[in-house]
């Protein structure tokens, strides 16, 4: 077994196994999850959906290796993590997956560069390499002539792609989206929904939260959870409008 798996292989790049997730063991335990088994394959693109404490959030840090399951197996690309330590979890976090949150998560006192190459100087890129994957990944979300300014001086729109380019210079296979439209108005939302189309279409995986019906319309499959369980499970002809022309599909060598 791989000691920190890659992708491709005939596995699914995302598996989960019967998989439970309980809080608070003892006479006040919560289940969040009950008995969740979802397969992902690579170049897959899939909206998961549910109401508050249906146990998306949940679902969603399994996959991202940020929480654990009481009971049931998680395997990426087929290998299962419960047999990684914290330092090869750390690095399939860094490598493999790529994350976007609701609240953009930048460093507030430091540059769109800066933030984009963090993720870089956790794996130990050399400067002028980070210097340039960083550019790459910020021409590719058409902020390269953003480079410099800092998270205040961009628009929600602009601190979220800032966010997607740090979450794809790693080149990951996996883009993870926690709501990822959730603080953005309708044209900035649109066109975050087109970069994760275009991501998608160059063939990265990409699973995103969301409540809205409007972002879920945009994914190739839509899952909905209901008190811990996965109530339906559907495939969407994905509706695409004609996107502003923001980034070129990435390849692997302009990102990896």
């Amino acid at each position: 077994m791989e000691a920190v798996p890659g992708a491709g292989g005939d596995s699914p790049v995302l598996l989960l196994e019967d998989v439970h997730k309980t809080y608070n063991p003892g006479p006040l335990e919560v289940h969040v999850l009950k008995g969740v088994s979802l397969s992902v394959e690579q170049g897959d693109y899939v909206a998961i959906m549910g109401s508050s404490g249906s146990g998306k959030s949940t679902m969603l840090n399994i996959l991202g290796c940020l929480d654990i399951p009481t009971a049931g197996r998680y395997l990426i690309s087929g290998v299962d993590v419960s047999g990684l330590d914290d330092n090869q979890l750390a690095q399939v976090r860094n490598r493999y997956l790529g994350f976007v949150y609701q609240s953009f998560n930048l460093v507030k006192r430091t540059s769109a560069q800066a933030n984009v190459e963090l993720p870089l100087v956790y794996a130990g890129v050399p400067k002028g390499e980070r210097r340039r994957r960083a550019l790459t990944a910020l021409g590719l979300v058409g902020l390269g002539d953003r480079v410099h300014h800092m998270p205040n001086e961009l628009s929600g729109g602009q601190q979220q792609r800032v966010a997607i380019a740090r979450a794809i210079v790693t080149g990951p296979s996996v883009i993870l989206g926690d709501e990822p439209t959730g603080n953005l108005d309708p044209t900035s939302t649109e066109e975050v929904l087109q970069i994760f189309g275009r991501l998608n279409a160059a063939g990265r995986t990409v699973v995103v939260i969301t409540h809205e019906n409007d972002v879920a319309e945009h994914a190739k499959r839509v899952i909905v959870l209901a008190d811990g369980r996965i109530a339906s499970d559907v495939r969407n002809a994905p509706v695409h409008a004609e996107p502003p022309k923001l980034i070129e599909a990435a390849s692997e060598e302009a990102v990896a």
